[in-house]
C-alpha cells in the first residue's frame, strides 16, 4: 500500500453531492465519485478509475466553473496528483474479485461484512431496498416493540468539524414506530424479493413474554437472526434499554426468554454506558446467545446554549440525556471490542462491532480486534448509502495486497497487540520525530506545544524550521499530531535513553 499523499484537508470545500455538477460538466468521467474516494480514504480506488489519456490534463476546468463553490474545489489539480503520485504505485491483483469480502454470521453467509445498524437508517421496506440495491449485505433493522412510540422534534444535534462535518452525533429518537404487524410485512417482502441479503430483527420488550412473542414473531416472518436490544440510552425508563444492559441478571434472563421463542442465531446488542462489557457479554452466552453487537451510544449532552441555558437538542426549552455516536466514539468502540475479543469466555462468539465506522480503515480496525461483521448508521446519515462502494473496494484492496482471501481470516489479528494495562509496555527506549524540512512551513506549532504542553525540546531556526533538542526529547509524538501540514512523522529506529 502506497504511502497516503491526499486526505480531506485537500478538498474541503467539497460538497460531496448529490447528482454532482463537476461530473455532469465533464462528460468524460466521474470526477465526483473519484474525489469522494478521496475523502473516504480510498484513493487506490479512485485512481484506478482514471482512464488512459486522462481527460484532465488538457480540459479548461469546466468541472471546477460548474461546482457548487465555483472554483473552490481543485478537482483538475487532484485528479493530476492521483495519477502522478498513486497509479504508479498500484499493484496488479485482481481487486474486482470480491470473494473475499464474503463473510458470515453465525453461520449463515453475508456477502460482505458491511451491515446498517438498528435505526432510521433501515427502518421501512423502501430504505432497505435502496441499500441492498447499493451494495449493503444485511441490516438490522430498526428496533421492534409491542408498545406506543412518539418521537420528538426535533430530536438530532451535532458537533461539527471545521469542514461541517459531524464529529459528534446526539440522537434522542426512540424506536421503530411502526406496529409489528406492519413490521412482519416488511420482513416477508425483503426476505422474498432480497432472499440473498440478511435481515438481523432487532427487538424490545418489556418483561420476558415480550421478548419471547417477538423473537418468535420475526422468526416466523423471515428474519435470519436477532439482535435484542438491551443498551438504547433513550429507553430506560422502567428498566427497558440500556437498564438491562447494566445488569447482567436482566440480561441472562431476556435473553433466555427470546431463545424460548427462537431457534435461529441471537445477538445481544450491549451498553457502553458501563465500565467493562465483558460480564452483560458472558451473560448473554448463558442465556443462549450466540453473538454479541457493540456498542450501542454513549449517554451525552453535547451542546449548552449559554444564553437559553439550553441544550441541543431542545423541544419546548427541555431536552435530554441522549445517545452520542459518529467518529468521535471510535476509539470507545474499539476498546469494548478489543475486551471481548481477548475474553476466553466468548470463545466462539460472534461479534458484530460499531461504534464511528465511516471509511474502509474504520472498520478494518473493528475486524482486526475481532468483529465478523461491522455496522453504520451515523455515516450512512450524513454521507448516504453510496458509500458502501468505497467500504467495500478500499477493504478489498487492503485484503489482497495483504495475501489475505477473506474477511474470516484478518479477524483479531491485532488482539496479541493490545493490553488492558500500560504495565507491560517497554520504557527503555525513546522514538525521536522526525521532520520533513521540504513540507515544513515554519508555523512554529509544533515549537509551541512542545514548550507548553511537552519537554521544551523543539526551537526555531532562523529560518524558522525546527530543531530538536534530543536531550530534552522523550519521545512522546505530540509535535507529529499538531503539525498542520503532517510535516513530522515517527523517526525510523528506537534509541536507548542511556545513549539519546
Amino acid at each position: 500500500m502506497h504511502k497516503k499523499i491526499l486526505y480531506r484537508s485537500d478538498m474541503l470545500r467539497c460538497a460531496l453531492c448529490y447528482d454532482a455538477p463537476c461530473t455532469k460538466a465533464c462528460g468524460k468521467m466521474d470526477p465526483a465519485g473519484l474525489l469522494r474516494s478521496i475523502w473516504f480514504g480510498n484513493e487506490n480506488t479512485a485512481a484506478a478509475k482514471i482512464p488512459e489519456g486522462n481527460p484532465c490534463k488538457n480540459c479548461s476546468a469546466d468541472c471546477e466553473a460548474a461546482c457548487v463553490r465555483p472554483h473552490q474545489v481543485p478537482v483538475r489539480d487532484l485528479i493530476l496528483k492521483l495519477e502522478k503520485e498513486v497509479k504508479p504505485e498500484l499493484g496488479y491483483e485482481d481487486y474486482e474479485d470480491e470473494s473475499r469480502l464474503e463473510s458470515e454470521i453465525c453461520g449463515i453467509k453475508l456477502e460482505n461484512p458491511f451491515m446498517l445498524s438498528s435505526s432510521v437508517v433501515g427502518s421501512t421496506y423502501d430504505m432497505c431496498s435502496r441499500a441492498f440495491d447499493a451494495g449493503w449485505a444485511g441490516v438490522s433493522f430498526k428496533t421492534i416493540c409491542m408498545f406506543d412510540i412518539h418521537e420528538a422534534s426535533p430530536r438530532f444535534s451535532a458537533i461539527t468539524g471545521d469542514t461541517g462535518s459531524i464529529i459528534g452525533f446526539k440522537n434522542i429518537e426512540q424506536l421503530s414506530d411502526h406496529s409489528v404487524e406492519e413490521n412482519m410485512e416488511i420482513f416477508r417482502r425483503l426476505k422474498e424479493n432480497y432472499p440473498e441479503k440478511f435481515i438481523l430483527a432487532s427487538i424490545m420488550g418489556r418483561d420476558e413474554d415480550e421478548w419471547e412473542t417477538l423473537a418468535r414473531l420475526c422468526e416466523e416472518n423471515g428474519a435470519d437472526a436477532i439482535e435484542l436490544n438491551f443498551s438504547c440510552p433513550n429507553m430506560a425508563e422502567e428498566g427497558l434499554g440500556s437498564d438491562i444492559g447494566q445488569s447482567p441478571e436482566l440480561v441472562e434472563q431476556f435473553t433466555a426468554a427470546a431463545r424460548r421463542g427462537a431457534n435461529i442465531p441471537i445477538l445481544a446488542k450491549l451498553t457502553p454506558n458501563v465500565a467493562k462489557m465483558s460480564p452483560a457479554a458472558e451473560a448473554a452466552k448463558r442465556g443462549g446467545a450466540n453473538g454479541i453487537s457493540a456498542i450501542n451510544t454513549i449517554k451525552s449532552i453535547v451542546k449548552v446554549d449559554p444564553d437559553t441555558l439550553v441544550s441541543a437538542p431542545a423541544v419546548r426549552k427541555m431536552s435530554a440525556v441522549g445517545g452520542y455516536s459518529g467518529s468521535a466514539v471510535k476509539p470507545i468502540a474499539l476498546r469494548f471490542i478489543a475486551e471481548m475479543g481477548r475474553d476466553p469466555e466468548l470463545d466462539g462468539m460472534h461479534i458484530s462491532g460499531m461504534g464511528g465506522i465511516e471509511t474502509w480503515q474504520d472498520a478494518l480496525e473493528f475486524i482486526l480486534l475481532g468483529a465478523g461483521s461491522v455496522q453504520v448508521t451515523t455515516a450512512v446519515m450524513q454521507y448516504g448509502y453510496r458509500i458502501i462502494d468505497d467500504l467495500k473496494s478500499g477493504l478489498n484492496r487492503y485484503l489482497a495486497d495483504k495475501g489475505i482471501n477473506r474477511v474470516k481470516d484478518a479477524c483479531g489479528l491485532a488482539l496479541d497487540y493490545v493490553s488492558e494495562t500500560t504495565d507491560i509496555l517497554e520504557r527503555d527506549t525513546v522514538v525521536f520525530p522526525m521532520f520533513q524540512k521540504d513540507l515544513c512551513i515554519g508555523c512554529g506549532r509544533c515549537m509551541i506545544s512542545c514548550a507548553d504542553g511537552g519537554h521544551q525540546a523543539i526551537t526555531l531556526s532562523e529560518d524558522r524550521h525546527p530543531r530538536l533538542n534530543g536531550k530534552k526529547c522523550v519521545g512522546c509524538h505530540l509535535c507529529v499530531l499538531v503539525c498542520p501540514n503532517n510535516a513530522i512523522s515517527s523517526g525510523r529506529r528506537r534509541i536507548s535513553r542511556k545513549n539519546p
